[in-house]
């Protein structure tokens, strides 16, 4: 077998289908984008109808068969109703990807119950609920992957983590707990975790330049994240190539957490 037989075996999703929630922008358009260009058929989950289309218009004209729904995932029905019009599309998915989420950060003291339920709500309860629906089928197939997106603040606080920091670090224990129920059937459950990354989600951090140059002074290679940074990542996660990862949690950070 040559070198790039050998790696397209290792690596590429094809005959896989991928579901990819918050896939219209940011980091999970990056990851929706390198799954489908590695073969699997994608379907990005996320609210906004144009952005959607942007993304789907630029997969096909890559060649990549996908397609879009667009949900709230900010109530149950709307998450239940998501997935089943998800899996109506290419069939049951093999990669759930979960990059959909909120970053509302008030000072803790400020901290409402609103903001609270909205980010669990998004943050967790989602992810949680796609679990629930998509997990137990891919350890009936025997093989299936989970990737959660989280956050530095899943592990340390910093720039007022709030509601957010805990969202996410429940999400880490949600993806430990769901490798401990299905890795057993071939299912590998794991998140990545970005450093700071210039997307639409961290705008307003964005308005100060000063931290923003300070979070980039806090990696090993001197720069903030970009969103194509996740694409061999995810591939990685997604694909045959980590059939005994699971349980952890992938720092794609410059070095951010080492620092």
């Amino acid at each position: 077998m040559d070198s790039q037989a050998y790696l397209t075996e290792l690596f590429s999703l094809r005959g896989d289908t991928a579901l990819v929630t918050g896939g219209s922008s940011g980091i999970g358009r990056a990851v929706a984008t390198a799954l489908a260009r590695a073969g699997a058929n994608t379907v990005v989950v996320a609210r906004r109808e144009a952005e959607l289309d942007d993304t789907v218009r630029e997969l096909e004209a890559l060649g990549c068969r996908a397609a879009r729904v667009a949900a709230d995932l900010s109530t149950r029905p709307g998450v239940r109703d998501a997935a089943e019009r998800a899996a109506a599309v290419f069939g049951e998915p093999d990669i759930l990807v979960n990059c959909a989420g909120i970053n509302l950060r008030p000072p803790m003291g400020e901290l409402d119950e609103e903001v609270w339920d909205r980010t669990m709500a998004v943050n967790l309860d989602a992810p949680f609920l796609l679990g629930q629906r998509f997990g137990p089928g891919m350890a009936e197939r025997g093989h299936g992957r989970i990737i959660h997106v989280t956050s530095q603040q899943a592990h340390r606080a910093f720039v007022q983590s709030g509601a957010y920091g805990v969202s996410k670090g429940g999400l880490e224990s949600l993806a430990r707990s769901q490798a401990e129920a299905w890795s057993p059937y071939g299912v590998t459950c794991n998140t990545l975790v970005p450093g700071f990354v210039l997307t639409p989600l961290n705008a307003r951090l964005q308005e100060r330049p000063d931290t923003v140059a300070a979070l980039a002074g806090r990696t090993l290679v001197g720069r903030n994240g970009v969103p194509d940074d996740f694409a061999g990542a995810a591939v990685f996660l997604a694909s045959r190539a980590s059939a005994y990862v699971t349980g952890q949690s992938v720092f794609v950070d410059g070095g951010f957490h080492a620092h």
